[in-house]
């Protein structure tokens, strides 16, 4: 079983983020970054379909600049992975279609059964990289998977949809986006972070195709405005109810 999840290196969800001098790009000061969260619900889906089968090889291919390594290196090849590819590129904001033929060029460049992605980004929140490097490698492909089932190479696929469950039959090649819910990703042990040293780890260039959407430009949220007071104890519940009901139109 050959097995590929791709990953991303993204802001850690409680950082500070600021504006570059550019306006089209976060400032990387005082920022942490880490493994985009949902990309390890699907590398320890690889690790556990790769222990289910007893045999196998994981891939983890990461698009971005010589940065990934450290997150490559220290997460996902601790983990458990056997080797990682750095596709590097250096265009901030590159489009989801752009990113997608570079996976799938260098997925195609291997042998691969089934590719695992995160659902989302938490940086973008784009949700599309998965379904389009799957129509670009002309697999089927199952989003936001909360349950996998394997027999062999056919796979029963369960994803949440509103008011229940969507389950799905499909034979590999596939490729899977996984969600919260599929599984307990594990940390990684002193065992896993010393053999990790020694994990092959390729850098080369990524081979995107000619980006389609352009970023003109960042923007922070607007301020909140400031709190209001309606008055104080039951007497001021009338007012407050108006409020919520002809301002905030939440009532």
């Amino acid at each position: 079983m050959n097995i590929v999840a791709c990953i991303k290196r993204v802001p850690d969800s409680s950082a500070r983020i600021k504006i570059s001098a550019d306006g089209k790009s976060i400032d990387p000061a005082g920022v942490e970054f880490v493994l985009n969260p949902y990309d390890e619900f699907a590398v320890e889906e690889a690790l556990r379909l790769k222990e289910k089968a007893g045999t196998g090889e994981i891939a983890v291919i990461a698009l971005g600049g010589p940065e990934s390594a450290e997150t490559l290196r220290n997460k996902v090849l601790a983990m458990g992975a056997d080797r990682a590819v750095l596709l590097k590129e250096s265009t901030a904001g590159r489009d989801p279609i752009a990113t997608a033929q570079a996976l799938a060029a260098e997925i195609k460049s291997r042998p691969a059964d089934v590719v695992f992605f995160g659902i989302k980004a938490i940086d973008d929140d784009g949700a599309q990289v998965a379904a389009l490097t799957a129509t670009l490698l002309g697999w089927p492909c199952v989003a936001g998977v909360t349950k996998l089932e394997w027999n062999g190479r056919k796979v029963t696929a369960h994803r949440p949809v509103e008011g229940g469950t969507e389950i799905v039959d499909l034979e590999l090649p596939a490729v899977f986006s996984a969600q919260k819910g599929l599984n307990d990703p594990r940390f990684p042990n002193i065992k896993g972070i010393m053999a990790a040293k020694k994990k092959p780890l390729e850098e080369k260039p990524a081979l995107p195709g000619e980006p389609r959407l352009q970023l003109l430009s960042l923007e922070n949220p607007p301020s909140r405005p400031a709190p209001r007071i309606v008055g104080q104890g039951k007497d001021a519940v009338p007012a407050l109810v108006k409020l919520l009901r002809e301002e905030a139109r939440v009532i």
